[in-house]
């Protein structure tokens, strides 16, 4: 068994890091070895579509009223200062903030009636995995996120790069700085974080490339002993296992992935910087982080997730939103026209999204506040039917008043998409009982 070992951080519950997971050898002891999670991945046989998801969890949830619904026909103290525009779908207007999502609305879909959150509790579970954190019973291990239940069920776009890849760093409330978590999957389906410790697992720390090919000679020589006495040739297979996980240690294409200066200057410039600094106790507003996920997933990743800002606005609303909407709406559309532009539109889907709604009233500090009963978002790629609004609230946007739709919805639509059948595929939990991937929803009809 190889392991490359790095500085030993970000370390989990029982002590192990997640690069002590990233091990290279046959019959890996200690836990499963890379070669064996491979395995596992090809021998899954759910899915052979290219097909990739990036899902933008908009930390603190934004307000809907301010951004794909505003309500001019409210009272001063619900509607507030911000004016709609028309976009290039004839009917459909969003904020003045957010032109260069007007100008692509053929594109988008943005939904207006988002249900789902049970308590109005700031967590990103229910961005990623369309089930309530709080208020429901969890499984033993907990819900895993889309990133690793696709991690777990589809085979990788690339032998070189993590399928699931999180590119928020860590931030000063946990939940607005997680990639989503792997539930009941384990660590081996968790997300692969650039920002953090196992940045130091796409290079061989202290081995040369000579090195790792002696190493690779050695454990051929023990895996040819195994095989002279192994019946079942499970062995012969096991080598094609083992040359792919040499391979994520010395193909250059994740590195090349997360490498900006070998993009055009003019796609840079169209996605613009933002700010690469965390928002208060939340997310970075990091403009790149969105270019960074088209390349990944050109590169082969099935999911990447990015955390946008710190949209917890109880005082201040609108003023505050001027440091989010603009870099949104230019990262956002950037990424949007950029799949389009390469023709990727068809196979990266794109999902972006808050927790929940906020208060149709402003409060007496100039902010909005908590509100579980309805919320938005926006989907787009996919192929899917673009160019729409879904969902309606009342006059004052406290409630949904046509087609409420629930994370889950989103979430069925969605596997569904990648091929996956929601009926019949299951995970196992801690306690072995088999788990739906949703709960009982099924794929959206006005989006396939």
């Amino acid at each position: 068994m190889l392991t490359i070992k790095g500085n030993p951080s970000g370390r989990f519950c029982d002590g192990l890091s997640r690069r002590d997971f990233i091990k290279i050898g046959g019959l890996a002891m200690g836990g499963l070895g890379l070669p064996q999670l491979l395995q596992a991945e090809a021998l899954s046989g759910v899915g052979r579509s290219p097909k990739a998801v990036i899902m933008i969890y908009m930390a603190g949830a934004p307000p809907h009223q301010d951004l794909f619904d505003l309500k001019m026909d409210a009272p001063l103290e619900y509607r507030g200062p911000f004016k709609p525009i028309p976009t290039n779908v004839a009917g459909i207007e969003i904020s003045e903030h957010m032109p260069r999502c007007a100008k692509i609305m053929d594109k988008l879909v943005p939904i207006r009636s988002m249900v789902g959150s049970l308590t109005g509790d700031h967590d990103s579970h229910i961005c990623y995995t369309g089930r309530p954190a709080q208020g429901a019973i969890q499984p033993p291990g907990g819900w895993p996120s889309i990133g690793s239940t696709i991690s777990k069920l589809l085979p990788p776009g690339s032998k070189e790069v993590p399928p699931f890849i999180g590119l928020a760093p860590n931030a000063g409330h946990p939940p607005y700085g997680s990639p989503g978590h792997p539930g009941f999957l384990g660590p081996s389906h968790s997300a692969f974080r650039p920002n953090g410790a196992a940045m130091g697992d796409l290079t061989l720390n202290g081995i040369t490339s000579d090195r790792l090919d002696d190493r690779r000679t050695l454990l051929a020589s023990f895996d040819k002993f195994r095989r002279e006495v192994d019946s079942s040739g499970l062995m012969d297979g096991l080598d094609t296992f083992n040359r792919q996980a040499f391979g994520v240690l010395t193909s250059s294409r994740l590195v090349e992935a997360l490498d900006l200066s070998k993009e055009d200057p003019k796609v840079r410039e169209r996605y613009g910087k933002g700010d690469p600094k965390n928002f208060g106790d939340g997310a970075p507003r990091n403009l790149e982080h969105f270019l960074v996920a088209r390349r990944l997933v050109q590169a082969g990743a099935r999911c990447v997730t990015i955390n946008f800002g710190r949209w917890d606005f109880h005082s201040n609303n609108h003023s505050d939103l001027l440091t989010h909407l603009p870099l949104f709406d230019q990262g956002y559309s950037a990424l949007i026209e950029d799949l389009h532009r390469l023709g990727l539109d068809k196979d990266v889907a794109v999902v972006a999204w808050g927790e929940f709604g906020r208060t149709p009233q402003i409060n007496k500090e100039a902010g909005r506040d908590h509100w579980p009963r309805v919320g938005c978002g926006v989907v787009a790629g996919g192929g899917f039917k673009t160019g729409q609004v879904i969902g309606a609230t009342d006059r004052l946007g406290g409630e949904p008043t046509e087609r409420p739709v629930h994370f889950g919805e989103v979430f069925a639509t969605l596997y569904h998409w990648l091929g996956i059948d929601l009926n019949t595929v299951t995970l196992p939990d801690l306690s072995g009982r088999p788990q739906y991937l949703v709960d009982g929803w099924q794929p959206m009809k006005e989006l396939i």
